[in-house]
Protein backbone atom coordinates (compact mmCIF):
# COMPACT_ATOMS: atom_id res chain seq x y z
CA UNK A 1 0.00 0.00 0.00
CA UNK A 2 1.53 3.24 -1.23
CA UNK A 3 0.92 6.33 1.02
CA UNK A 4 0.94 9.80 -0.42
CA UNK A 5 3.35 12.30 1.59
CA UNK A 6 1.42 13.84 4.55
CA UNK A 7 -0.14 17.67 4.59
CA UNK A 8 0.23 18.10 8.09
CA UNK A 9 -0.62 21.95 7.65
CA UNK A 10 -4.15 20.64 6.32
CA UNK A 11 -4.37 17.98 8.92
CA UNK A 12 -3.87 20.09 11.96
CA UNK A 13 -6.41 22.52 10.43
CA UNK A 14 -8.87 19.39 10.40
CA UNK A 15 -7.41 18.71 13.99
CA UNK A 16 -8.31 22.24 15.16
CA UNK A 17 -11.87 22.38 13.04
CA UNK A 18 -12.79 18.94 14.59
CA UNK A 19 -12.25 20.39 17.91
CA UNK A 20 -14.15 23.32 17.48
CA UNK A 21 -16.96 21.46 16.16
CA UNK A 22 -17.13 19.50 19.31
CA UNK A 23 -17.12 23.20 21.56
CA UNK A 24 -13.90 22.85 22.72
CA UNK A 25 -12.41 26.05 22.92
CA UNK A 26 -9.59 25.96 20.58
CA UNK A 27 -8.89 30.02 19.70
CA UNK A 28 -9.51 31.37 23.55
CA UNK A 29 -7.38 28.14 25.59
CA UNK A 30 -3.91 28.76 25.54
CA UNK A 31 -2.88 25.42 26.22
CA UNK A 32 -4.79 24.39 22.81
CA UNK A 33 -2.91 26.50 20.43
CA UNK A 34 -0.64 24.22 19.23
CA UNK A 35 -2.37 20.82 19.65
CA UNK A 36 -3.50 21.03 16.14
CA UNK A 37 -0.04 20.41 14.78
CA UNK A 38 1.35 18.32 17.27
CA UNK A 39 -1.77 15.71 16.99
CA UNK A 40 -0.97 15.97 13.17
CA UNK A 41 2.37 14.76 13.63
CA UNK A 42 1.66 12.01 16.32
CA UNK A 43 -0.58 10.75 13.92
CA UNK A 44 1.74 11.38 10.71
CA UNK A 45 5.05 10.46 12.23
CA UNK A 46 4.44 7.47 14.69
CA UNK A 47 0.83 6.07 15.15
CA UNK A 48 0.05 5.93 11.32
CA UNK A 49 3.65 5.60 10.43
CA UNK A 50 3.18 2.09 9.15
CA UNK A 51 1.29 2.99 5.79
CA UNK A 52 4.96 3.99 4.74
CA UNK A 53 6.16 0.61 6.03
CA UNK A 54 7.07 -2.25 3.50
CA UNK A 55 6.54 -5.88 4.94
CA UNK A 56 8.32 -7.20 2.07
CA UNK A 57 11.05 -5.20 2.89
CA UNK A 58 11.45 -5.56 6.30
CA UNK A 59 11.52 -9.59 5.83
CA UNK A 60 14.30 -8.95 2.90
CA UNK A 61 17.57 -9.23 4.74
CA UNK A 62 16.75 -12.69 5.27
CA UNK A 63 19.71 -15.73 5.78
CA UNK A 64 19.66 -19.12 4.79
CA UNK A 65 19.57 -21.57 6.84
CA UNK A 66 18.50 -25.15 8.10
CA UNK A 67 16.91 -24.88 10.77
CA UNK A 68 13.33 -26.43 10.97
CA UNK A 69 12.81 -25.93 14.59
CA UNK A 70 9.70 -22.90 15.62
CA UNK A 71 11.09 -19.41 16.00
CA UNK A 72 8.83 -17.75 18.74
CA UNK A 73 9.63 -13.80 19.88
CA UNK A 74 7.73 -13.09 22.89
CA UNK A 75 6.43 -9.97 24.73
CA UNK A 76 6.87 -7.33 21.37
CA UNK A 77 4.81 -4.17 22.94
CA UNK A 78 3.61 -1.99 20.79
CA UNK A 79 0.29 -0.04 20.22
CA UNK A 80 -2.54 0.02 17.58
CA UNK A 81 -4.78 2.04 16.52
CA UNK A 82 -8.67 1.18 16.24
CA UNK A 83 -10.02 2.21 12.93
CA UNK A 84 -13.66 2.79 14.50
CA UNK A 85 -12.94 5.02 17.27
CA UNK A 86 -9.34 6.46 16.19
CA UNK A 87 -8.39 5.40 20.10
CA UNK A 88 -5.51 3.03 20.48
CA UNK A 89 -4.96 -0.06 21.98
CA UNK A 90 -1.29 -1.07 23.94
CA UNK A 91 -0.04 -4.69 24.42
CA UNK A 92 2.12 -6.99 23.10
CA UNK A 93 2.44 -9.53 20.55
CA UNK A 94 3.99 -12.69 20.38
CA UNK A 95 5.06 -14.51 16.99
CA UNK A 96 6.30 -17.65 16.27
CA UNK A 97 7.30 -19.11 12.50
CA UNK A 98 8.40 -22.38 11.62
CA UNK A 99 11.32 -21.15 8.76
CA UNK A 100 11.56 -22.59 5.16
CA UNK A 101 14.88 -22.43 4.17
CA UNK A 102 15.67 -18.97 5.78
CA UNK A 103 15.05 -17.33 8.62
CA UNK A 104 15.31 -13.41 9.66
CA UNK A 105 16.68 -11.50 13.06
CA UNK A 106 14.61 -11.22 15.91
CA UNK A 107 14.58 -6.92 15.09
CA UNK A 108 12.83 -8.24 12.21
CA UNK A 109 9.96 -9.40 13.36
CA UNK A 110 9.21 -6.65 15.65
CA UNK A 111 9.26 -4.46 12.67
CA UNK A 112 6.81 -6.28 11.19
CA UNK A 113 4.61 -5.88 13.89
CA UNK A 114 4.58 -2.08 13.84
CA UNK A 115 4.34 -2.39 10.29
CA UNK A 116 1.17 -3.77 10.88
CA UNK A 117 0.05 -2.13 14.07
CA UNK A 118 1.22 1.36 13.89
CA UNK A 119 -1.70 1.75 10.88
CA UNK A 120 -5.65 1.71 11.34
CA UNK A 121 -6.39 -1.68 11.63
CA UNK A 122 -8.89 -4.21 13.66
CA UNK A 123 -6.76 -6.27 16.30
CA UNK A 124 -7.98 -9.31 14.54
CA UNK A 125 -6.49 -8.34 11.36
CA UNK A 126 -3.06 -7.09 12.81
CA UNK A 127 -2.04 -10.85 13.78
CA UNK A 128 -3.52 -12.08 10.48
CA UNK A 129 -1.68 -10.09 8.45
CA UNK A 130 1.95 -10.55 10.30
CA UNK A 131 0.96 -14.08 9.96
CA UNK A 132 0.34 -13.86 6.04
CA UNK A 133 3.92 -11.82 5.58
CA UNK A 134 5.92 -14.22 7.20
CA UNK A 135 4.58 -16.88 5.15
CA UNK A 136 4.19 -15.08 1.67
CA UNK A 137 7.51 -12.52 2.22
CA UNK A 138 10.05 -14.90 4.19
CA UNK A 139 8.15 -18.23 2.36
CA UNK A 140 7.83 -19.85 6.69
CA UNK A 141 6.19 -23.22 6.22
CA UNK A 142 3.92 -21.74 9.34
CA UNK A 143 3.35 -18.56 11.20
CA UNK A 144 1.37 -17.72 14.14
CA UNK A 145 0.50 -15.33 16.83
CA UNK A 146 -0.79 -13.89 19.59
CA UNK A 147 -2.40 -10.39 19.88
CA UNK A 148 -2.82 -9.07 23.81
CA UNK A 149 -3.90 -5.69 24.09
CA UNK A 150 -5.74 -3.43 26.16
CA UNK A 151 -8.61 -1.17 23.98
CA UNK A 152 -8.77 2.04 24.91
CA UNK A 153 -12.25 1.86 23.24
CA UNK A 154 -13.51 -0.37 26.07
CA UNK A 155 -11.93 0.99 29.06
CA UNK A 156 -12.27 5.06 28.12
CA UNK A 157 -15.65 4.77 26.61
CA UNK A 158 -19.07 2.98 26.35
CA UNK A 159 -19.28 0.72 29.70
CA UNK A 160 -15.38 2.12 30.34
CA UNK A 161 -14.81 -1.54 31.11
CA UNK A 162 -11.51 -1.11 33.10
CA UNK A 163 -9.11 -3.94 33.44
CA UNK A 164 -10.48 -4.91 29.67
CA UNK A 165 -8.32 -6.71 27.48
CA UNK A 166 -8.81 -8.43 24.29
CA UNK A 167 -6.51 -11.95 23.22
CA UNK A 168 -6.43 -12.83 19.17
CA UNK A 169 -4.81 -15.68 17.31
CA UNK A 170 -3.93 -15.86 14.43
CA UNK A 171 -2.50 -18.51 12.18
CA UNK A 172 -0.84 -19.13 8.25
CA UNK A 173 0.38 -22.00 6.92
CA UNK A 174 1.06 -25.37 8.11
CA UNK A 175 0.02 -23.81 11.74
CA UNK A 176 -3.52 -23.03 10.41
CA UNK A 177 -4.23 -26.78 10.06
CA UNK A 178 -2.11 -28.01 12.55
CA UNK A 179 -2.80 -28.26 16.22
CA UNK A 180 0.24 -29.97 17.46
CA UNK A 181 2.26 -27.10 16.22
CA UNK A 182 -0.38 -24.19 17.37
CA UNK A 183 -0.05 -26.04 21.12
CA UNK A 184 3.81 -25.82 20.22
CA UNK A 185 4.00 -21.98 19.81
CA UNK A 186 1.60 -21.51 22.77
CA UNK A 187 3.37 -23.76 25.18
CA UNK A 188 6.58 -21.94 23.97
CA UNK A 189 4.86 -18.29 24.84
CA UNK A 190 3.97 -19.74 28.08
CA UNK A 191 7.75 -21.19 28.91
CA UNK A 192 8.56 -17.40 28.47
CA UNK A 193 6.33 -16.50 30.96
CA UNK A 194 4.58 -14.08 28.47
CA UNK A 195 1.06 -16.26 28.28
CA UNK A 196 -1.22 -13.22 28.16
CA UNK A 197 -4.81 -15.90 28.25
CA UNK A 198 -2.98 -17.92 25.01
CA UNK A 199 -3.01 -21.02 26.87
CA UNK A 200 -6.48 -21.78 26.84
CA UNK A 201 -6.54 -20.56 22.91
CA UNK A 202 -6.30 -22.00 19.87
CA UNK A 203 -6.60 -25.72 21.17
Amino acid sequence: MTRKPADLDRAARAVEAFLDALGVPVSSDPELSETGRRVAEAFARDLLEGYSLDPAAILAEATSSSASGLVVVTGIATTAMCPHHLLPASGVVHVGYLPGDKVVGLGAIARLVDCYARRLILQEDLGQRVVDALVTHLGARGAGAVVDLVPTCMTVRGGRRHGSRAVTTAYAGVMAADASARQELLAAIAVSGADGGAGSLGR
